[in-house]
This record gives C-alpha cells, sequence and structure tokens, in this order.
C-alpha cells in the first residue's frame, strides 16, 4: 500500500522537506488515490479517507470500478481512457455508510515506465470556511502586485481608472496621479498614440490587440522593449465595461533576437567575396549602426610583407603598428575618424588596441575609466575628437582566426546614450570571430591568387619574338572570382622560312595546378613547333601528351588513396588534366595560313575592308579525350588581315550566352582602332565584366606579306656542274638586294646544302632565297632522310659541311613536307 506522504513526491520541488511541505499546504485537504493500469487503487490517502469513509487498508489493492455509484459519464468507463493524458468531470461514488456522493475529480495518467502510479485521481474537499472577501481582495492585491507586468484599467472614455505598481514604475507616476487621463497623455509619444488607438478598436469591435514599441519611460534610465496586450473588460451581460492594457518587458528577449538577427545578417553579408578590404569594410557596415555609431577594422602592418601572421602580435618592447582596412560611421564621411582608410597608424602599449591584442580579449571601456583617459592623455587628437563628439563608451576586439591574431576592430557610440555592456561585447566578439574567418580566407586567397599569378605570367611570354610575318598584340587578364588564375595562355612562336605559328589555349581548371600544367604544354608546343610539324600532327602529339598527364594524374591519385586508405580501387580514378588549343601557322610568302583546333573557339579574321568572318573549322574533341583524328585547314590572307585567337572566357559569361559573345566579338573588331594594342583594350572593354569570372587570353595579328622581289626560286638539276651555277645566280641576286656583304657565307651555305641534296638526296631539287629581316637560304628535294650534324675525324674527306653552315649562319634546320623534305640556313644581315 502507497503511503499518503509518497503520493505525487515526484512533483514537489527540491529544497523543501516532504513533511513541512504537507504541513503547509495541508495535505489532507484534497482526496488523492493512485490506480495502476488495471484501474486497482494502489495509494489511498487521508483526505480520500474523510472523502468516502475506507481506510487504506480498506481499499488498497480493489478494483476502483467497485466505489462507483454509477457508471462514469464516458463511454467504455475509465479503462478506456488509457490513451489519453488526462480527464476531469463530475463522478458519481458511494460512500462508506451507503450514500451516493457526486465528486468532480482531475484524473492524471503517467507515461508507462514511469516511476510513480500509472493514475493519479485528485479531488479538493469542500466545506472549509474561508474568511468572508478573502478571494476579491486577493484579486485586488493580485492586480496592484503583480509582478509580471505593468497593467492599467481604463474605462469606456479611454482614461486611467487602476494601474498596479510596476505601471507606476514605469511612468513614474503614481496611479492617483493618472488617473483620468489618456494613455497619449500618459507617455508622450508615438507609442502611446497607437496603443489609444488599438484601445479604440478594441472597444468598437471587442476583438484584442497587440502592440510592440520600443522608448524609454519617463521612469527608466534606457530604452525597454514592451509587448502589450489591450483587451476588453465585459460584466456579467457581455457588455463592454472598459479596457485593460497590460505592457509586458520584453528587452531581453528583444535584444537577443536583435542580436541574433545581427548574427544571421552577418553570415550573410560577411565574406561573400574573397577580398581582404571588402571583408574587413563588411564588419564594419554590419556594425554600424545596428551595434556602434562608428567603427573601424585595423589589420597588423605586418601582415602587408609577412606570409602568415607573426607568433606574437604585439611588439615587446614598442608600438602596435596597425593599418586601417576599413571604417563606418552613422555620421558621413566619419569625422570621428583620426586615421583614414588605408594609412598605418602606431598604438603605444596601454592603448586600448594594444593591450587588446596583448592579451587576447576584448575589452570595453567608457571614456572616463582610468586606463581609457591615460591614453588620450597621450594622444590629443583622439582626445579631441572624443570631446567634440561626446564618445562615451569603446570596445576594442581582437580578430582571431586559426590561432593567429590579423588586428582589432574598434567600435564607439555617441548618437547612441546607452554605454556598451557585457552582452554587447560578446555580440561584438562573436561578429569579430565571423569575419576574421573570412578575412583570413581572403588574405590566403589573395596570397596563392598572386603566387599563381605571378607563376602563369612567368610562363607566358616576357617580350613577344621580332619577325616579320605578322604585327601582334596581346592580352591576358586573370579571373576576378572566386575560381582564381586558370590556365590560359598564348604564344608566338617564328619559324623557318619567314613564317611564325600563333598559339591560343585553355587548361581546365584553375590555380596553381592549373598553371603549371599550361607551362607545360606551352613548352610542348614550342619544342614540337621547332621541328615544323604540320598544324594537324602537332595537335595529335600534344593530345598524346595530356592523355599521358591524365595517366599519372590516375596514379598519383591511386598512390594518395592506398597512402591513406590502404587499399586502391582497381578501376582507378580518372584524371582530370585536359586542355583546348588553336595552332595557326602563317606564311609571309604565300599569304597562307594553316589553322587546326583542339576543342578551341575559332578564331575571327577582319579582312582589308573592315569584314569579321569566322574561320569553319572541323568540329574537334579537346586535348587528352582522344578518339578522334585532329584536321587543319588552309585559308589565304590578305595582308593587312586581322586573326583574332581567343579563349572562351572573352565569350563565355554567366550573364550571356555563346551565340551573343560572338556576336559581340564581331561587332568589337570591326571597330576602327588607331592600333592592335587599343583594338585589344576596345574588345576587352565591350566584352568583359569588371570581374570576369573566367581567365581571358587575347591575341591579334595583322598580316604582312613579303613582296615577290623578296624572293628568288631557283629548280637546280640533279648534276654536280649545276653547283657552280647555282652559285653564280644566288651571287647576282644578293647584288640585286644589295647584300654584298653577305655574299661570302652564302656562296658557301647555298654550295653546301646543294650538293649534299644533288649527292644524297632525290630530285627535284629547289633552292630558294627570301630575304627579310634575315637572309634564309633553303634548299628543297625530294627525299625523306635529314642529314645530321656530326664531327669529322682527321682523315675523313667528308662530314665538315654541315657543321660549316652552323657555324656560319644564326640558325639551321629541316622541315618534312608531303614531296620530301627541305633543308633551311638563316644569317643575320649587318645593319645598312
Amino acid at each position: 500500500m502507497e503511503q499518503p506522504a509518497t503520493v505525487g513526491r515526484a512533483t514537489r520541488p527540491s529544497g523543501e522537506e516532504p513533511e513541512a511541505l504537507d504541513a503547509l499546504v495541508g495535505a489532507a485537504l484534497t482526496a488523492r488515490v493512485a490506480l495502476d493500469e488495471q484501474g486497482v487503487v494502489t495509494g489511498w490517502n487521508a483526505g480520500a479517507e474523510r472523502l468516502l469513509g475506507y481506510s487504506a487498508e480498506q481499499v488498497t489493492g480493489r478494483r476502483a470500478a467497485d466505489l462507483l455509484a454509477e457508471p462514469i459519464p464516458v463511454r467504455g468507463g475509465l479503462p478506456t481512457l488509457a490513451g489519453l493524458p488526462r480527464w476531469n468531470g463530475d463522478v458519481a461514488l458511494r460512500h462508506r455508510d451507503g450514500r451516493q456522493l457526486t465528486v468532480r475529480i482531475l484524473a492524471h495518467h503517467r507515461p508507462p515506465g514511469a516511476d510513480a502510479p500509472a493514475w493519479l485521481i485528485v479531488s479538493a474537499l469542500t466545506g472549509r470556511q474561508r474568511p468572508a472577501g478573502l478571494d476579491e481582495s486577493l484579486v485586488s492585491w493580485s492586480f496592484a502586485q503583480s509582478p509580471c507586468c505593468a497593467q492599467a484599467i481604463y474605462d469606456t472614455r479611454l482614461r486611467l481608472r487602476r494601474a498596479n505598481a510596476d505601471m507606476e514604475r514605469a511612468t513614474a507616476l503614481t496611479e492617483e496621479e493618472m488617473r483620468g487621463l489618456r494613455v497619449s497623455e500618459i507617455v508622450d509619444d508615438d507609442a502611446g498614440l497607437r496603443a489609444e488607438r488599438a484601445m479604440a478598436r478594441v472597444l468598437r469591435t471587442g476583438e484584442p490587440e497587440y502592440e510592440e514599441n520600443y522608448l524609454r519611460a519617463p521612469g527608466e534610465d534606457h530604452e525597454h522593449a514592451w509587448s502589450v496586450f489591450m483587451s476588453a473588460l465585459r460584466d456579467h451581460e457581455g457588455t463592454i465595461r472598459g479596457v485593460c492594457l497590460s505592457a509586458h518587458d520584453m528587452t531581453e528577449q528583444f535584444w537577443a533576437r536583435k542580436r541574433l538577427q545581427l548574427i544571421a545578417e552577418a553570415g550573410r553579408r560577411i565574406g561573400g567575396t574573397l577580398d581582404v578590404t571588402r571583408t574587413a569594410q563588411e564588419l564594419a557596415d554590419v556594425t554600424v549602426p545596428a551595434l556602434a555609431d562608428f567603427a573601424s577594422v585595423d589589420l597588423l602592418a605586418a601582415l602587408d610583407d609577412a606570409p602568415e601572421p607573426p607568433e606574437q602580435p604585439v611588439p615587446a618592447d614598442g608600438p602596435l603598428l596597425l593599418r586601417r582596412a576599413a571604417l563606418q560611421s552613422v555620421t558621413p564621411g566619419a569625422p570621428e575618424a583620426v586615421v583614414a582608410a588605408g594609412a598605418v597608424d602606431s598604438y603605444p602599449p596601454g592603448s586600448m588596441p594594444f593591450e587588446s591584442l596583448r592579451t587576447g580579449r576584448s575589452t570595453l571601456h567608457e571614456v572616463t575609466d582610468t586606463a581609457f583617459t591615460a591614453w588620450l592623455a597621450r594622444d590629443p587628437a583622439r582626445a579631441a575628437r572624443v570631446r567634440a563628439f561626446g564618445i562615451h563608451s569603446v570596445m576594442a576586439v581582437p580578430l582571431v582566426a586559426r590561432g593567429s591574431t590579423l588586428g582589432v576592430a574598434f567600435l564607439v557610440r555617441h548618437r547612441n546614450q546607452e554605454a556598451f555592456q557585457q552582452d554587447d561585447l560578446v555580440l561584438a566578439g562573436e561578429l569579430a570571430a565571423r569575419a576574421a574567418v573570412s578575412i583570413d580566407n581572403a588574405r590566403r586567397y589573395t596570397r596563392e591568387r598572386a603566387t599563381a599569378v605571378t607563376l602563369q605570367r612567368s610562363l607566358l611570354p616576357q617580350r613577344l619574338p621580332r619577325q616579320a610575318a605578322v604585327e601582334v598584340a596581346s592580352r591576358y587578364l586573370p579571373a576576378g572570382g572566386h575560381a582564381g588564375v586558370g590556365g590560359d595562355w598564348f604564344d608566338v612562336i617564328p619559324l623557318s622560312g619567314a613564317r611564325v605559328a600563333l598559339v591560343v589555349g585553355d587548361v581546365v581548371g584553375h590555380g596553381l595546378v592549373a598553371s603549371a600544367t599550361m607551362g607545360r604544354l606551352r613548352t610542348a608546343v614550342r619544342t614540337l613547333a621547332d621541328i615544323d610539324l604540320p598544324c594537324d600532327e602537332l595537335l595529335t602529339h600534344l593530345d598524346d601528351l595530356v592523355a599521358r598527364l591524365n595517366t599519372e594524374e590516375e596514379y598519383d591519385d591511386e598512390q594518395a588513396t592506398a597512402g591513406s586508405a590502404g587499399s586502391v580501387d582497381s578501376a582507378g580514378t580518372s584524371g582530370d588534366v585536359g586542355a583546348t588549343c588553336l595552332y595557326a601557322v602563317y606564311d609571309p610568302v604565300t599569304r597562307g595560313c594553316c589553322i587546326a583546333g583542339a576543342g578551341h573557339p575559332v578564331p575571327a579574321v577582319v579582312g582589308p575592308g573592315g569584314t569579321v568572318d569566322l574561320v569553319g573549322l572541323p568540329a574537334t574533341p579537346p586535348l587528352g579525350v582522344g578518339g578522334l583524328p585532329y584536321e587543319s585547314t588552309e585559308v589565304v590572307l590578305p595582308e593587312g588581315s586581322l586573326l583574332a585567337l581567343y579563349t572562351n572566357g572573352l565569350i563565355e559569361t554567366p550573364e550571356r550566352d555563346l551565340d551573343t559573345g560572338v556576336h559581340r566579338l564581331r561587332e568589337a573588331l570591326a571597330r576602327p582602332a588607331r592600333s592592335l594594342d587599343a583594338l585589344c583594350d576596345t574588345v576587352l572593354a565591350d566584352l568583359l565584366p569588371q570581374r570576369p569570372a573566367d581567365d581571358v587570353a587575347l591575341l591579334i595579328a595583322r598580316t604582312h606579306a613579303l613582296d615577290a622581289r623578296q624572293v628568288a626560286t631557283w629548280a637546280v638539276p640533279s648534276d654536280p656542274s649545276a653547283v657552280a651555277q647555282t652559285r653564280k645566280d644566288v651571287v647576282a641576286q644578293l647584288e640585286r638586294w644589295g647584300l654584298s656583304d653577305a655574299v661570302f657565307v652564302t656562296e658557301l651555305v647555298v654550295s653546301e646544302l646543294v650538293t649534299n641534296a644533288i649527292r644524297h638526296a632525290q630530285p627535284p631539287v629547289q633552292l630558294r632565297l627570301i630575304h627579310d629581316t634575315t637572309l634564309i637560304c633553303e634548299v628543297s628535294d625530294g627525299g625523306s632522310t635529314a642529314p645530321h650534324l656530326r664531327r669529322a675525324r682527321t682523315y675523313d674527306e667528308g662530314g665538315r659541311g654541315l657543321l660549316l653552315v652552323a657555324q656560319l649562319t644564326e640558325r639551321w634546320g629541316t622541315r618534312q613536307s608531303a614531296t620530301g623534305k627541305t633543308i633551311w640556313a638563316e644569317q643575320t644581315l649587318s645593319p645598312a
């Protein structure tokens, strides 16, 4: 049998002894009965004995249904109520002496497994006499002394009749002083007028009204947030006799909500870009005016040159140097600032920024604090600003990210008359912590991006080579967004025979890896171009190289996976090295241009008349995909034509489609320009946003053609005796060109190359001289074997010819053709 003292013990407040609490509340004034799930009585207190006359020993273990005089007026009776958490109503019970009692009960159903009876049934005993009028007095006292809200009662004229103590404190007026006044007369503020209008609607409609306001009541030293409820007061007939106004002080909840909103706004606004200065400015913008009247963000000046923040941000025995990264103020122009944006200022030991960074803790001071006044005494400029603007409260909050100190945020109040509180300091610390991570991310990104830009620019041509075939201008623009530096590149490569190769390419991806891959591909293109491979064959070899790079990437990924996980999937992972490329070779002698592409945007040609056309190239896959051959296209370019090569970042942007980009490019190229450099600037300005999302490489070449008088060609018979006549013809041509100084070397070169072709190659043999900025001698034959430079031994009769040619000329080489080969030698001409 459950003892009375244990019934409902779990509901008693801690700190009170059970016996003392029972004596206080009068446990026997309530009938308390405990039942199990089967409805068997397990607990019976003295109040239950007084109610029904049964003792605990007589009832415990019996079914509660045996005590009912009539069934419970619920379908199925009490056991069917097992799914309800609570039930209340009138029940007919049978007293021990046989009489029937109608009792109002409240039954609580405990959840299964609780350390308490399944059902607790309670009923208040009646018949105890209370002092007359006590209930009315309690109601009156509860209104007047309620500590939870400020309350006032108004009549149908909206004149105050009653006010409790909290309302008196909030208005700094007594009930007697307010009686008969309107709300708008008690509170001379827009909030009072709004409340009065709401009360008028309550009188008219009978529906409650709700208002929120934020104001400083006359009796308060700071502003409060109030949640105001207005409801109608009705008599027994339902007639509205007045309005009750209840104002709950929600200041703490209001500021908690404002802080959460400010933190959420900071998460949305701070760190949207990877720019240090902009991120610092975002922190200043978020805090003003929501938290401070003036805010500045100062970063360690040592970060300007150091790759990482110093371990000790504050010098041991010297001033602290901070650079002003951002500032914001409620006053236009931020006149409170002593230091301009971008300037460096020195902070001595004892100053707020110095001490905040030295200790690593946020600090809060009023201007009357000893530490703050001591600092101002050594800084007349700041002291003057404090006096001029009435600054009264300041905070200094360190900017710390990943264990490194980056700087300090300084917050000031002067227009807001409330001083900073500890809650404000905590909020400022939270905002500064979020901003510090974003600033550190931006700083790291800026450093890595600068490294990648430096690497990429070092891999791009520093100075375009001298050649006479084309006049060129180029532009390279790194991405301005989060993507970082990519792998775009361009090149101009002089070839034999006064020809020139123009290259533009784009490596997939961004960052250092893309830049390094670009450098490897650019070197490969120059190497392959140096052996004079045809355009389509060059791209085929380049495709093989990218495929090998992909294989290396797969192997590296497998090795990394094996090292970290201990096993490797046999399928491996696909490498992500890929690139597009466009390779063009222009010959100023024939004005022919051979072009081949690998998944790259086609070039544009601007004719001498200003018409802009796109070169039709076969559709080809990017480098590294494999499976399809590359094809080249031959076009003839009139002298003075413009050939524009570019990467997809120029014509593809998130804001427009590809067709629109190509259309705008053609319009920009058709526009007259003073020079090729000016035309490059025009194209970039017309097609690109201020911060392009992708790298852009642009190469524009104006073609030149060699006059027929600058080229001389002879068909040489396959007879050794023809060498002498060929030498005579060459000397005569050089005399006509005014190149007498080149006769001796040219005779030796022509004699050696022609003799070798007649002896070791197959006909037909052809000699061509090209007079450009250099003198080029070319001997073509029908053979496919290329000569090799070797060192002749002492008694060898031959083998010294090519060595002589190599020593007398600037450079020499061999190129293959569909019908044979050409051996060429180029010599520098002396200035006229």
